[in-house]
C-alpha cells in the first residue's frame, strides 16, 4: 500500500475534487492531499483529526507509519523547515518517517461526511436546505429534529459527541436546527439559518458578538468544541477507510481526550 494508493481509496469517499471546487468556486482556501510521503510501503496509518505529538506518538506506539489528518498538516506555504518555524510536527513524522495524508474541505462536504454526520448525530435525517452546495456534496444544513428542550437537546448531544464541553444560549425548544461543523459561526451562515426558519443553531468558535446577534435575532445558539463537532464525523471515515482497505493494512484511530 502506497500513498498514493490510500490517497485513491479517500477520493472514493471524500473526492478531493470537491476541495478544488470549493477554491475555485467559492473562494476558500484549503490544502488537502498527500502532505508527506516519506516513499516507504505504509504498514499502518492512524486517523487523528489533527497532525498533533499526541497523535505520532499514538503511531509510533502502534508501529504505523502513516497519519491521515482532516486538519491539513501544511495549510500555508512553507517557507523554511526548521524548528520553531510551525512545521515541527511536521518535521518529527520526517524523522520518523510517518507519511501524512490530509481530506480537509473535501472530507467537510461530501456524502456522509463531517457536516452531514454532525446533522445525523444531532437528531436531523433529511436536510431542508444547504449553505454552500458544491457537485457531490454540501455544507452547513437546516433540518428538523425531534422536539425538545434545550436543556435536553444539549444533553443528547453530549452524550452523542462524547464531550461535556457545549455552550448553549437561549430558551426555546427545540424543533428546527442549522448546523455547521468547525468554525463555521459566522454572519452568513446565522442569516442563512434566520431566513429558513431555524429555531436553533450548532457550529463552533463562537465570537461573542456573533452569539449576542444570534441569541437577540431569537435564536438559540449551541456551541460544540471545534473538535467534537468534527471528530463524530472523522471517526465514520476511518471506519468507512478501514472497510475500503479490507484488512490491507491495519488501521487505528486517535481521540484527543484533551480537545475533545
Amino acid at each position: 500500500m502506497t500513498c498514493k494508493q490510500l490517497y485513491e481509496i479517500a477520493d472514493k469517499i471524500a473526492p478531493f475534487s470537491i476541495s478544488e471546487e470549493y477554491i475555485q468556486k467559492l473562494g476558500h482556501h484549503d490544502n488537502s492531499g498527500i502532505m508527506l510521503d516519506c516513499g516507504e510501503p505504509i504498514k499502518g496509518v492512524v486517523f487523528s483529526l489533527d497532525l498533533s505529538q499526541a497523535a505520532i506518538a499514538a503511531a509510533k506506539k502502534a508501529g504505523a507509519n502513516c497519519i491521515f489528518t482532516h486538519h491539513p498538516a501544511i495549510w500555508n506555504g512553507v517557507m523554511k523547515l526548521e524548528e520553531g518555524a510551525g512545521v515541527d510536527n511536521l518535521l518529527t513524522c520526517i524523522r520518523e518517517r510517518i507519511s501524512v495524508l490530509s481530506a480537509h474541505l473535501n472530507l467537510d462536504a461530501a456524502p456522509g461526511g463531517i457536516d452531514e454526520s454532525l446533522m445525523k448525530g444531532l437528531g436531523g435525517e433529511i436536510p431542508l436546505a444547504v449553505y454552500e452546495e458544491v457537485a457531490g456534496g454540501a455544507y452547513g444544513r437546516v433540518y428538523t429534529v425531534e422536539k425538545s428542550t434545550l436543556e435536553e437537546f444539549v444533553a443528547e448531544a453530549k452524550r452523542t459527541f462524547g464531550t461535556d464541553r457545549i455552550v448553549s444560549y437561549g430558551g426555546k425548544n427545540v424543533r428546527k436546527v442549522a448546523s455547521f461543523c468547525g468554525g463555521g459561526f459566522e454572519p452568513k451562515s446565522i442569516a442563512f439559518a434566520l431566513k429558513k426558519g431555524a429555531d436553533t443553531i450548532v457550529s463552533s468558535d463562537g465570537k461573542h458578538h456573533l452569539v449576542q446577534e444570534a441569541v437577540e435575532s431569537g435564536l438559540n445558539v449551541v456551541l460544540l468544541t471545534h473538535y467534537a463537532s468534527e471528530n463524530y464525523g472523522f471517526l465514520r471515515f476511518a471506519g468507512r477507510m478501514k472497510a475500503e482497505l479490507k484488512g490491507s493494512v491495519p488501521v487505528y484511530s486517535f481521540t484527543d481526550a484533551r480537545l475533545i
